[in-house]
């Protein structure tokens, strides 16, 4: 009897279980029906509009993949804390058609959200505006307030205007990674470092409290290249002297009082903006210029989101025919494992090269890389699909965009040719194991570990003291780890040994300096990039493909039912009316640099716990 009863109580309740599914599934399809069947009306760029090309969030080279069920959740309860992205491509892509259209007019610059981007993007950016003012078009620039990578793209404008009390805020470039020695001390955690290189500073944040002289030089070096290519970019669009930038706070302070510290007339009397207007002034002149919308309240324009729509279909058809240069893109942390998109995943990241090795449209392959580095095993894993791809004698270009870094540098070690940005941050050829064991720490509750083992490696455990033995054993497969990263880069290079060692201790250079030693091939965008790696694959007519992360059924069924609405939603979230002030900003981005600081050291995963990483390599803008 009682058997019976539960197997009949287990039948109703697999009964409900499916029912309450099935009805589920039922409401999805509705959902979806409803979402299509009141899709948006078509968009139309009226004749002669304004593009205003509004940015918001930080720029990418891919997205990183958002849960949509989690983030609407998320969005729901206003617990969102992650800023939106915009893809460069897309930016891009949008110039160079809008510069075509002859119902585009002119281009009205609209910065205030945006938020960080390195200065190779930054400079792609420049470069298409460039090409859309060959056309004779007109490109403004406003904003109530600039910050630094807001200006570089700005500074393209034929004018720049801004709110009379708006301010230009271009300081520098700097990077200052948190420390964490003294709360790992206070903690009573057993900290147990090992590392190979005079400049490899990534473990400094674990067993320090400041910043080394090794790597204070080191990062000083490539700093000052960086900033010396801002400078000499934004003069020669203003047309002033590179003197002009203020670098000590004494002269800073001398100009602003000659001003009686009102930043707008600071700002045009040193030519860094045009003029300086109010909102409906400048929609009062942009009135003029395009003419004014139906309402006749403003001037005919079309958002940046907007008129990306029209440019790309929502289901991208790809030519059959066709040969291919597939690019794909390695963004983020390298991890051991699967990831989805904007992280590297040495398993998921492997398996976009194989795509593209095993599609036989595809004849060349661009990797895209931006990456500070991470697990030295996963970074492996990626370099054995590229040395695949050549083998299938298909060309591999590595196309390194921000940065490209420590594994980011192994992963490119072995393509057919490097191209960097001149401002590219690349090298920091080293490595690193690090290991905590909490003996102390549990000793401070009155708890302790204690037994035996058939072995002494049986014996190693995290709650008890290293012993010292084995800490030689994990130096000893540090060291060997370097000289294989030493190995990899001389064969793949062609150069001696001792030559790479020299240039390698993890030190950091940036894009020129790394061709002058060597570690790169060329200099140029990923455009460039595109167009060898077709000439290497001897390709006059030819696609380029994306190769991305492939989501399952499911996950696209729920991203197409939640995923616009969703999305916009966040970006109104994240983004409110008073969200571009300054301090705010300064804020939001400080407190997202804390999390992916700690976050970049939750995701020490390599098996061997050997690192190739570069800490130092995020830059304050």
């Amino acid at each position: 009897m009682v058997k019976k009863a539960f197997v009949g109580f287990w039948n109703i309740l697999n009964f409900s279980r499916r029912l309450v599914l099935n009805i589920l599934f039922f409401f999805i399809l509705i959902a979806l029906f409803v979402s299509i069947m009141s899709s948006e009306d078509e968009i139309i760029v009226e004749q002669d509009s304004a593009l205003v090309l509004s940015l918001s969030g930080n720029i990418v080279e891919e997205k990183t993949y958002i849960d949509p069920v989690e983030a609407a959740l998320n969005d729901s309860m206003g617990s969102n804390d992650e800023p939106p992205e915009v893809l460069l491509d897309d930016i891009l892509m949008t110039i160079k058609y809008a510069a075509k259209d002859k119902k585009i007019k002119l281009l009205l610059l609209d910065l205030q959200k945006m938020q960080g981007a390195h200065l190779n993007k930054l400079k792609a950016i420049a470069a298409q505006l460039d090409k859309f003012k060959e056309t004779g078009k007109k490109v403004y620039a406003y904003g109530d307030y600039y910050s630094q990578a807001q200006y570089y793209i700005a500074s393209k404008a034929d004018e720049i205007l801004m709110h009379p009390y708006g301010a230009v805020d271009i300081s520098g470039y700097a990077t200052y990674p948190l420390y964490f020695k003294e709360a790992i001390d206070k903690l009573e955690i057993s900290q147990h470092i090992f590392r190979v290189g005079t400049f490899k500073s990534a473990v400094e944040p674990l067993i320090r409290s400041n910043m080394s002289e090794a790597a204070k030089e080191a990062n000083k070096a490539w700093l000052d290249a960086l900033w010396l290519e801002y400078k000499t970019d934004v003069a020669a669009h203003r047309g002033f002297e590179i003197t002009n930038f203020d670098e000590d706070m004494e002269t800073y302070k001398e100009k602003f009082a000659k001003v009686n510290g009102h930043s707008g007339q600071f700002a045009l009397q040193y030519k860094w903006v045009d003029q300086l207007v109010s909102k409906e002034a400048l929609r009062q002149k942009l009135i003029a210029e395009v003419g004014s919308n139906e309402s006749g309240k403003s001037f005919k324009q079309i958002s940046f989101n907007k008129y990306l729509k029209t440019l790309k279909p929502p289901f991208p058809i790809e030519n059959p025919i066709t040969d291919k240069v597939a690019v794909v893109v390695a963004k983020g942390n390298i991890v051991d494992g699967e990831r989805k998109a904007g992280e590297i995943g040495g398993d998921s990241t492997a398996k976009l090269l194989r795509r593209a090795r095993l599609n036989d449209k595809v004849k060349a392959v661009v990797l895209r890389i931006d990456s500070g580095g991470g697990s030295m095993f996963a970074s492996e894993i990626i370099r054995a699909e590229v040395l695949a791809l050549k083998d299938a004698g298909k060309p591999v270009i590595a196309s390194m965009g921000s940065v490209a870094a420590s594994g980011g540098y192994w992963i490119a070690a072995n393509a057919n040719e490097i191209w960097a940005a001149p401002s590219t941050i690349t090298g920091s050829i080293g490595v690193f194991g690090t290991m905590m064991t909490f003996e102390k720490t549990l000793a401070k509750l009155g708890v302790y570990s204690d037994g035996v083992a058939t072995t002494d490696m049986a014996s190693f455990s995290m709650l008890r003291p290293l012993e010292p033995k084995l800490a030689d054993v994990i130096q000893m497969s540090v060291e060997s780890a370097y000289d294989r990263f030493l190995t990899v880069v001389s064969e793949a290079r062609g150069m001696d040994k001792t030559e790479v060692d020299k240039v390698a201790q993890g030190r950091v250079w940036i894009g020129t300096k790394a061709k002058e030693l060597g570690l790169v091939d060329a200099l140029g965008n990923k455009q460039d990039a595109i167009k060898r790696a077709a000439e290497l694959a001897s390709l006059s007519m030819y696609d380029v493909i994306t190769i991305e992360h492939q989501l399952t059924e499911q996950e696209m069924l729920v991203q197409k039912i939640f995923g616009e609405s969703q999305a916009a939603a966040f970006v109104k979230a994240y983004i409110s009316k008073d969200d571009y002030a300054p301090v705010k900003n300064s804020i939001m981005q400080t407190a997202h640099g804390l999390k992916q600081q700690v976050s970049s050291l939750e995701q020490f995963n390599d098996p061997n716990g050997v690192y190739a990483k570069c800490l130092v390599c995020t830059v304050s803008y």
